[in-house]
Formats: structure tokens, C-alpha cells, sequence
């Protein structure tokens, strides 16, 4: 994954209430699900067995933060030890048939995260985080991020 597709996630994350989070980490899954595929085509053997390790850690994050308190975990919990068993096929395979039947079931579970997060007017997980705002500001054809209240600690002090 490159860096600013990091640092896009980052500030996702960092900015992001709890269905939003959820959402956040699909999006990662499928960059490295697309990863995967890129360094399969280019024949980069250690590429896609990382690529597929970093595939398998997302989704294993969407399991365990399943809360079964609640029905749908129950349902969920089946689908995404579905996914995880098709990625490690992958591995032993070394094709991408297992991916694409992983990423098939994870799709159709992100359409309806997608529209819960729209739902989810709660505050973002994380406090004090630096709020970023983007806009075409003096500069012609190029994005501008600026940072507001760089001057405030987000740190503890000793």
C-alpha cells in the first residue's frame, strides 16, 4: 500500500465514529485485495503472500470486533470465517480463485455498512485529533490540507 493511501486511512480512521470505522476497514481490505491481484499479474511471489497476510488481518479485525450481544453478529461471525478460509486457500493454491469468492461475500456486506454508517450520527472514536480541511485555496489546479490548531498539544506531559 502506498503511503498516501496510508495517510488517507489514517485520517479515516482518526476522524471516524464507529460505523464509520467499520467502512474504513473494508476499504483497506479491498486495497489489498486489489494489491494482491496486482502482484499475482506481475507474477511477485512475496508481494502476494503479503498482500494476502495484510487482506486476512482486516478481516480478522471485522471479526473480532463483532459484538454478539447484538443478532447480527451471529450472522456475520459464519461470513466473515467464510472469508478468511477462502483467503487461506490462496496461500496454498497460490491463485486468486479464493480471493475473488472472499471479496464477493465482503462486497455485498459492505453496500449495507456503507449505508448504516450514514445512519450513525455518533461522535468520532477518537478525541483531539487535529481536524483536517481540504480545499482549493491560492493555488491553481492543486489540493491544499491545512491543519487546524497546530499550535495545540495532543500529548501528555511528564
Amino acid at each position: 500500500m502506498e503511503a498516501t493511501q496510508k495517510k488517507e486511512f489514517t485520517r479515516r480512521i482518526s476522524n471516524s465514529n464507529r460505523g464509520g470505522l467499520i467502512v474504513v476497514i473494508y476499504d483497506i481490505f479491498f486495497a489489498y485485495a486489489w494489491e494482491v491481484r496486482e502482484a499475482y499479474e506481475k507474477q511477485d511471489h512475496d508481494a502476494f503472500l503479503a498482500g494476502l497476510r495484510k487482506a486476512q488481518q482486516a478481516v480478522t479485525q471485522l471479526k473480532d470486533g463483532l459484538d454478539f450481544r447484538y443478532p447480527i453478529a451471529k450472522e456475520l461471525y459464519p461470513l466473515y470465517q467464510f472469508a478468511l478460509r477462502q483467503l487461506s486457500t490462496c496461500f496454498y493454491q497460490r491463485d486468486t480463485k479464493g480471493l475473488d469468492a472472499a471479496e464477493k461475500v465482503l462486497r455485498n456486506l459492505y453496500v449495507g455498512f456503507v449505508e448504516a454508517a450514514k445512519q450513525d450520527t455518533s461522535e468520532p472514536l477518537m478525541k483531539h485529533t487535529q481536524q483536517v480541511v481540504a480545499g482549493m485555496t491560492y493555488q491553481r489546479g492543486s489540493l491544499t490540507e491545512t491543519l487546524q490548531d497546530p499550535s495545540s498539544s495532543r500529548g501528555f506531559f511528564a
